[in-house]
């Protein structure tokens, strides 16, 4: 599965065409590289999602294990079960 549409389909975010835009600013690494959106995911990657803060804010990072790559969309209540928050 894509970078992009796990981010969309586990609701690490909203939409796809927001996971997009994550990955052509090198906002998304996938095990500590620089991911593009077409790249593929599996079990035990890490993907970190790094926040554009506003001047005023912190730069947040928070860094997830995939546990499991479903393969199609999957409910609010199982998506949260697709990954693991490490940091």
């Amino acid at each position: 599965m894509r970078v992009d549409k796990f981010l969309q389909i586990s609701r690490l975010v909203k939409r796809r065409n927001a996971a997009n835009a994550l990955c052509s600013r090198g906002n998304v690494l996938l095990n500590n590289h620089p991911a593009k959106a077409g790249k593929t995911v599996n079990v035990g990657d890490h993907i970190t999602i790094i926040n554009d803060p506003l001047p005023t804010e912190e730069r947040q990072e928070l860094t997830y294990e995939i546990l499991e790559v479903p393969s199609g969309n999957v409910s609010k209540a199982r998506a949260i079960t697709l990954y693991r928050l490490i940091k």
